[in-house]
């Protein structure tokens, strides 16, 4: 015998509400429609549905009770809706439940259809230069999609037109009987659509899409970052079943320079000086990304020492401002010098009390030089 009480997981003295309560809260937790007709949840409805045939009705329950058995197969196709509520448990609660309706616009076991799914988002990776990262441009990209075909208006009919299915008579949706419930599941023949294609596009095999190769024309900003995505509304892939298509997303990789090095916002940028220019002071023209650019340096210019171009940067992304350019000085020692050169480079290091060494003047040069370095 079973425990139609278990089954419904409530007590054998439980008001005729509380049954009808835990049946609504089971029937939503089991029906094969909400568990993509999974086996064991139909096998659970079937359970619930009989155990709540024999226990909603008062009269059945009380022969229940004292036999141990209410005939519950007798009342699964003459079962009394009015009786035991059946628009108020089931039509009131799935419609509250699913907010018109659990089984489609037009109510229960109304037909549904397909539902429309979004098309998968789509990736483009972009390799930029340096300049190109610092200035912005336009590139024009080759995007491999699907698209709906031109051939059958993405009908997959070489005529455009396509007959009612058999199995579901176009609803989309197979229908049988489970106890006093109308099961609705997808119609495998025609794949929800409700339609049969007798002879399929030739172009598109009848799938309604096709391959294409969409060329699309985009502008990168000036300042973008290696790794920065950008997002295109409605360029990815074709939705299904008149759902919206999914984007396409653009990733920048920028090359590194053989120059410039990037910080943030910040370009990092070496400049040989010579030894008189290090010690007496100049005015020489560095390197930028925008040109040349004069660069004052002060007397006893130190190796490794920075200088500042203000606003001589990366422009800063959807800003009119851009970072700084630093440089940072190197002393080039020459490796030769002429009679005249050596004759004052020795009196200079007299002059500062410095002796001579037996490698020479240059080597005690690069010495200084590199320690500084």
């Amino acid at each position: 015998m079973k425990d139609y009480y278990e089954t419904l997981g409530v007590s054998k003295d439980a008001s005729q509400e509380e049954i009808k309560k835990a049946f609504r809260h089971l029937a939503l937790k089991y029906h094969p429609d909400r568990n993509n007709g999974a086996k064991d949840s139909e096998e659970k409805f079937k359970e619930i549905n009989e155990a709540y045939t024999c226990l909603g009705d008062a009269s059945k329950r009380a022969q229940y009770d004292a036999t141990g058995t209410c005939n519950p197969g007798a009342g699964m196709g003459g079962f009394d809706f009015q009786g035991a509520g059946f628009g108020d448990v089931f039509e009131n609660i799935f419609d509250s439940f699913f907010g018109g309706g659990a089984f489609g616009a037009s109510g229960f076991g109304g037909r549904r259809g397909p539902r429309p799914e979004r098309g998968h988002d789509l990736r483009y990776d972009i390799e930029l230069d340096l300049e190109e990262a610092a200035s912005g441009v336009k590139r024009t990209l080759k995007i491999p999609k699907t698209a709906s075909c031109s051939e059958c208006s993405g009908t997959g009919s070489k005529t455009g037109r396509t007959n009612t299915c058999p199995d579901c008579r176009g609803t989309g949706q197979v229908r049988y009987q489970q106890g006093f419930f109308s099961v609705s599941r997808t119609c495998s023949k025609c794949g929800g659509t409700g339609q049969i294609i007798t002879e399929k596009c030739s172009r598109c095999s009848g799938a309604g899409r096709v391959k294409v190769e969409r060329e699309l024309t985009i502008t990168i900003p000036a300042g973008v970052e290696d790794g920065i995505r950008f997002r295109i509304t409605g360029e990815g892939e074709l939705g299904t079943h008149n759902g919206p298509p999914g984007d396409l997303y653009v990733v920048a990789s920028v090359k590194e320079h053989a120059m410039f090095k990037r910080h943030g916002d910040d370009i990092l940028v070496e400049h040989q000086f010579s030894v008189t220019q290090a010690i007496l002071g100049a005015e020489v023209e560095v390197n930028t990304l925008w040109g040349p650019e004069k660069l004052h340096i002060p007397p006893g210019t130190q190796p490794g020492q920075t200088f500042r171009l203000k606003g001589m940067g990366m422009p800063r992304l959807h800003k009119k401002t851009k970072g700084d350019q630093i440089v940072v000085a190197r002393v080039a020692v020459p490796s030769k010098l002429t009679v005249k050169q050596r004759e004052l480079v020795e009196e200079l290091a007299r002059e500062s009390g410095e002796t001579i060494h037996k490698g020479g003047v240059m080597e005690k040069l690069r010495d200084i030089f590199a320690a500084g370095s």
